[in-house]
């Protein structure tokens, strides 16, 4: 594996989000729309919001389920949303699930029924584990070639930036989640990773911290931490936890409103090889 560190880009220019995304936690374009799904986290309405490039709210729509605690929202290649709802802080929880939401009642002003993709890891044998073995908590997700990958955060002190890779079946039914790989991002909080995205054509993979982008390509299939990694550094730290990718170029960036500090929404272009 080869490693390259871009130059910094500022997070200080974003874009207001509406206040109803106080808490925004994720974020995806999906094909041929000019807008972004978002939801927010844990202790809202089981409710999506559809903002366009400015900020502005378009619409809202609501899903016949529970937001436990929403982490992360993903597309496949037709268009329907997956939402994560499988935060973890405690490590605890038995009843992690991705909410699927069909394409085509992205439009409707009714309450949404999904379908659950229920789950667990395949590795995880306590409920909670020990402290030295807290590495179950997750925020960040993506689809790709009809399974999801699943990116886990470590609560294990001086293994913050540690997360492993999970495979999971894009399809409704109780899931396995099968480890297949891990990577270290570093040994602080600031190093957790908060939210994921792949490129279209599936060559190039994006994870999101608090403190950079790191940007994973050059590699064969879906073993994603084989290959090339460079890394976009922020200026400063916000809560940041929605990435997606607006185009093969482009990445969008979502982050909380931190008591007036945050909740915005900021473009970053990828850097050249």
């Amino acid at each position: 594996m080869t490693a390259s560190c871009q130059k910094k880009q500022d997070v200080k220019t974003g874009i207001n989000l509406p206040s109803a995304l106080e808490e925004v936690s994720g974020n995806e374009v999906i094909a041929d729309s000019n807008g972004i799904w978002m939801h927010n986290d844990s202790g809202d309405s089981p409710r999506l919001f559809y903002v366009n490039l400015k900020g502005k709210l378009i619409k809202k729509i609501y899903l016949d389920a529970d937001n436990e605690d929403w982490e992360d929202i993903t597309s496949d290649l037709e268009g329907n949303l997956y939402v994560g709802d499988f935060g973890n802080n405690s490590n605890k929880r038995e009843d992690l699930e991705i909410l699927i939401v069909p394409h085509s009642a992205l439009k409707s002003k009714d309450e949404i029924e999904v379908k659950r993709i229920k789950f667990n890891f395949e590795d995880q044998k306590k409920y909670p584990p020990k402290k030295k073995k807290l590495y179950f908590d997750c925020e960040a997700f993506f689809h790709f070639n009809d399974n999801l990958y699943v990116f886990t955060k470590s609560r294990v002190e001086d293994d913050y930036g540690k997360t492993s890779v999970y495979k999971i079946p894009a399809k409704e039914g109780n899931h396995k989640a099968k480890k297949i790989g891990s990577y270290n991002l570093g040994k602080k909080h600031y190093n957790w990773v908060t939210g994921a995205d792949i490129r279209d054509d599936g060559k190039q993979v994006a994870l999101l911290t608090q403190r950079d982008i790191w940007l994973f390509s050059d590699f064969e299939k879906d073993d994603f931490f084989n290959g090339k990694v460079s890394k976009i550094h922020f200026k400063h730290l916000t809560q940041k936890e929605g990435i997606c990718y607006k185009n093969k170029d482009t990445l969008l960036v979502t982050d909380e409103d931190d008591h007036g500090r945050g909740g915005n929404l900021y473009t970053y272009i990828i850097p050249k090889p």
